[in-house]
């Protein structure tokens, strides 16, 4: 926890005296959300021809690195939920594991950030939309009392930074292979054995026979 997250989480945290709709629309954006979003991402990128379904392998494997590494964070710093140390209200049931960082966040923000590095010029409304899904999905677990702001900015951050590093390997590799392609020499081509001509053929001596 940093200096600023009980400020900025008590002004964040749904109270006694927050409407309803905005607890249930937290409830949603959290539960329902990180899904709804995904799936239409997938069902398009697989609608949309190889290289769609080539990024939609590349998001997969951002969101992937991305659980990898908050696993790992959490392991070397476990940090308590709000809810452990009795500040504010926690308005869904969860366990007493880490929180730093908020999964929820990373694997939002990973997915944000592959459609912004794998959507073409012509899918333009593609990328605002997701880094706005993702932005509710971060705000959410902060609204419910599940996470600090900390928790949620460096999910944020390791979602980003995970598909930068996803991304920027798989183009690595390709420039790779096709530098070996074009320094790898080509096959020398076959040609075909020139037929001699019919007038040779005839003058040909022919074998001598020979009696058994």
């Amino acid at each position: 926890m940093l200096r600023f997250d009980p400020y900025l989480f008590h002004l964040l945290n749904a109270g006694t005296h927050t409407p309803l709709w905005v607890v249930e629309s937290a409830r949603f954006a959290s539960a329902w959300l990180p899904g709804l979003c995904g799936l239409p991402v997938i069902a398009g990128m697989l609608a949309m021809g190889k290289g769609w379904r080539r990024s939609l392998q590349l998001a997969l494997l951002s969101m992937g690195f991305a659980w990898v590494a908050c696993r790992l964070i959490r392991w070397g710093f476990p940090m308590p939920r709000p809810a452990q140390l009795g500040l504010g209200l926690q308005w869904i049931h969860h366990g007493a594991s880490a929180s730093f960082p908020s999964m929820h966040a990373a694997g939002a923000f990973a997915l944000a950030q592959s459609v912004q590095l794998g959507v073409t010029r012509h899918k333009a409304w593609l990328p605002p939309l997701t880094w706005l899904l993702a932005c509710s999905v971060a705000l959410s677990r902060i609204v419910l009392g599940v996470h600090f702001p900390s928790d949620v900015l460096v999910g944020a951050v390791v979602g980003s930074a995970a598909a930068l590093c996803v991304w920027h390997a798989a183009l690595w590799i390709e420039r790779r292979r096709h530098a070996l392609r074009r320094k790898t020499p080509a096959p020398a081509p076959m040609t075909a054995p020139v037929p001699l001509p019919a007038a040779a053929i005839a003058a040909a001596p022919a074998a001598p026979h020979t009696a058994e």
